[in-house]
């Protein structure tokens, strides 16, 4: 396994590739954003990591940006790439569904998501 320097990194992208996100697309969403990445020459900056199932199903592709702490719903790869020079900005744009403000995951009402299940009951 492979053991990167993450001295320079700014931001980390878990990419879901879960059975619901992989059938939306996200094969072709993960190979654009580290396309993007590599053309930017963003590769000591933005780190990119394929999950499983991220539980936001309804809401295929997931990508997580950290240290953000950015939720966003990548529907293409053109979005897919647009949230890769979002990250560089440090901005959420109009594709992020959650976002960390104060400390607290909150949902941006712009974005066409679902709000999803309380896991307490």
């Amino acid at each position: 396994m492979t053991t990167w320097n993450l001295s320079g990194m700014r931001s980390h992208l878990f990419i879901c590739n879960g059975s619901s996100c992989m059938r939306k697309g996200a094969e072709e969403i993960t190979l654009a954003i580290r396309d993007e990445i590599s053309e930017l020459e963003m590769d000591e900056q933005i780190h990119t990591t394929r999950t499983r199932c991220n539980g936001r199903c309804k809401d295929a592709c997931i990508v997580i940006a950290y240290p953000q702490g950015s939720w966003y719903k990548a529907s293409s790869t053109d979005t897919g790439r647009e949230i890769v020079r979002d990250c560089l900005a440090q901005q959420n744009n109009q594709h992020t569904v959650y976002r960390t403000i104060d400390g607290k995951m909150i949902l941006n009402p712009e974005v066409a998501s679902i709000t999803g299940i309380d896991k307490n009951k």
